[in-house]
């Protein structure tokens, strides 16, 4: 389903073997108050292959720096860099919305390698 709640258009494999989803591990969180809604500035470690990349992430509600820090996410890598007010995104955090509609990211339960690819 989209954000809208109905049912997204049908795709096939190969469309989705063209988006490049990877594990990275946070290893920065910084505010961004310049941000239209609550959003923090991440840096991620997708490993020697990819490397580090930055994102916005609207994800403040559920989520603290504390947490953050170290953890395991899932992040789309071979979209283009998208420029959010004076920031440069360039990779796409994955999450869902939680019951009030909150980003609530979406993790690996166990440790993993950085960089491996979503089959």
């Amino acid at each position: 389903m989209d954000q809208a709640g109905s049912t997204a258009a049908p795709i096939t494999f190969d469309d989705f073997l063209k988006v490049d989803i990877r594990v990275g591990r946070i290893v920065g969180v910084e505010p961004f108050p310049q941000a239209r809604k609550p959003a923090f500035k991440l840096t991620i470690d997708f490993g020697a292959e990819i490397g580090t990349k930055r994102s916005s992430a609207q994800i403040t509600v559920n989520h603290s720096p504390d947490d953050l820090v170290g953890s395991l996410v899932m992040a789309v890598v071979n979209f283009p860099p998208r420029q959010i007010g004076p920031f440069m995104s360039e990779v796409l955090t994955l999450g869902v919305p939680d019951a009030n509609g909150d980003v609530m990211l979406i993790r690996p339960d166990r440790d993993v390698p950085v960089g491996g690819r979503l089959y």
